[in-house]
């Protein structure tokens, strides 16, 4: 019996959490929300479908344009009249550079959402990613402010979140650095962006690893806001092999260990109040882009370019995908004193949300956790606790082992300006309907609920161009007249039960 104390509130999660990151890779950008030919474009170029579908599940922030390709990105070459395509080092494609960083704020204008920019903390220097800021955020003073007034933007674009660098910690990075050389690149970084404006806030690229973390926070600790954490599950570079529902089950057992180990060391140093964390990347799914950060080079185009296509496999996209999803965001909600930022990795295409195609889009089952969670959840975080020992299953890993899960994923909220309690409850059993019992301690005022489901007819089910196997459904209001309720959830689904005083 899950008990809930709707007195007692334990924290209350940003909106930021429910972020998105696009990147110059395959068709995120080009042939996904930017196509200026396509007849659903608006006059800048951005789909219409794709923005409205956005705005649908009230994106609140977007961080750009990488990844991988920001460290070879020079962004001087993608404003103004004159662009200049160039050779993309880190995905071996050539970017026209016709999607730069206004496109980019006008782009997060027209979804509403806030603009986070990711600098080039690879082949680029401290000065570039403070005069990116200048560019950004100063009003008239110095070169490049009056370079974006002389583009056409009187007003500065007032960019509040930026990072600096992505994965520079990893060998696949280009202009990889090591822990000490890192440190210093960040710390006069930071300081030359924040002489800028000092009012923006700092990330800085990190990983769950001691040396790396002792290093940046030792060095740049006092400077830093934010400290950047990224992860894949189901890693799948050079061979597109996706884990099953069974084993991305599996995978549900470390969905906080990079959290914990980064809250931990932001504690010992005394930093847990000043820096939060920012999981500004993350997927179920690893990316697919076979022969280019190996360090045998694939040398035809058929070896490494179409093999990318594979990513906007729309099968492929499951209650898997969906459940797993749920279950890393409510992660998140419950470390919500921490973790003040995530973004989905991507939103369109590739692993993302939203598939674009000719005719439309797809809206696959991970972009209805979004919707659910955004519209049926509250942000006001629960104490909710279960006495009993947790319903568990055995489920077998991708690694050949086996691990035991807890079948239920609970996490109880309010949704402070409407008065109602909503209760995000996951099921990840393939086949089993489970019951969720529930009491509520301290509240004898609920008079109404009903249950919003995501699911499809069994695990493999998915969306695609005409076919709609995941989807929404929004249950009717029924009477609840007592404190304690046994509420049925269907086999994998992802559900949030809502509750409604008199």
């Amino acid at each position: 019996m899950y008990r809930i104390d709707s007195e007692r509130v334990i924290g209350e999660r940003s909106n930021l959490l429910y972020g998105h990151f696009m990147e110059h890779f395959h068709r995120q950008i080009y042939d996904g929300i930017y196509d200026v030919k396509h007849p659903l474009a608006d006059k800048d170029g951005f789909r219409k479908d794709v923005v409205d579908a956005m705005k649908k599940i009230k994106v609140p922030i977007i961080r750009w344009p990488g990844g991988c390709f920001v460290s070879s990105y020079h962004w001087k070459k993608a404003v103004g009249e004159k662009r200049t395509p160039f050779f993309d080092k880190a995905w071996r494609v050539e970017d026209p550079n016709s999607f730069g960083t206004d496109e980019f704020i006008k782009m997060c204008k027209a979804i509403g959402c806030e603009p986070y920019i990711c600098t080039n903390a690879g082949t680029g220097t401290a000065e570039e990613m403070s005069d990116w800021v200048e560019y950004c955020n100063l009003e008239t003073e110095g070169e490049y402010a009056k370079w974006r007034i002389a583009n056409g933007y009187e007003e500065p674009h007032k960019v509040r979140y930026w990072s600096i660098g992505n994965e520079n910690y990893g060998g696949w990075e280009i202009g990889a650095k090591d822990a000490k050389e890192w440190g210093r690149l960040v710390l006069e970084s930071a300081k030359m962006m924040k002489h800028v404006d000092p009012t923006i806030e700092l990330s800085a690229a990190a990983i769950a690893d001691v040396d790396w973390n002792m290093n940046l926070l030792q060095n740049c600790g006092t400077r830093l806001d934010w400290i950047s954490l990224h992860k894949y599950w189901n890693l799948m570079p050079e061979e597109n092999d996706f884990a099953t529902y069974e084993e991305s089950m599996a995978y549900t057992n470390d969905l906080d260990t990079e959290i914990r180990k980064v809250r931990g060391l932001l504690s010992a140093l005394g930093l847990e109040k000043d820096i939060k964390i920012a999981y500004d990347e993350w997927n179920l799914r690893g990316w697919h882009h076979p022969g280019v950060h190996s360090v045998k080079q694939a040398v035809n185009k058929e070896d490494y370019i179409l093999p990318r296509d594979k990513n906007d496999r729309n099968q492929d996209y499951t209650m898997a995908d969906a459940v797993f999803t749920a279950c890393f965001l409510n992660t998140l909600n419950r470390n919500c004193d921490i973790v003040k930022m995530a973004n989905f990795a991507p939103i369109v295409n590739t692993r993302g949300c939203i598939y674009t195609w000719e005719g439309g889009i797809v809206l696959r089952s991970t972009y209805h956790v979004f919707d659910l969670y955004v519209n049926y959840l509250g942000e006001e975080i629960l104490d909710m606790w279960n006495p009993e020992s947790p319903k568990q299953m055995a489920v077998k890993h991708k690694a050949g082992h086996m691990e035991t899960v807890d079948v239920l994923d609970v996490l109880a909220t309010r949704k402070r300006d409407e008065n109602i309690i909503a209760v995000a409850a996951i099921n990840k059993s393939a086949m089993e309907e489970v019951s969720l019992e529930m009491s509520f301690t301290n509240d004898d005022r609920i008079g109404e609920y009903r249950i919003c489901t995501v699911n499809g007819p069994d695990v493999n089910s998915y969306n695609d161009v005409n076919l709609n196997q995941v989807q929404l459904t929004e249950g009717t209001w029924q009477r609840m007249d007592e404190k304690d309720i046994s509420i049925p959830l269907q086999p994998h689904s992802v559900n949030v039960i809502q509750f409604k005083y008199n």
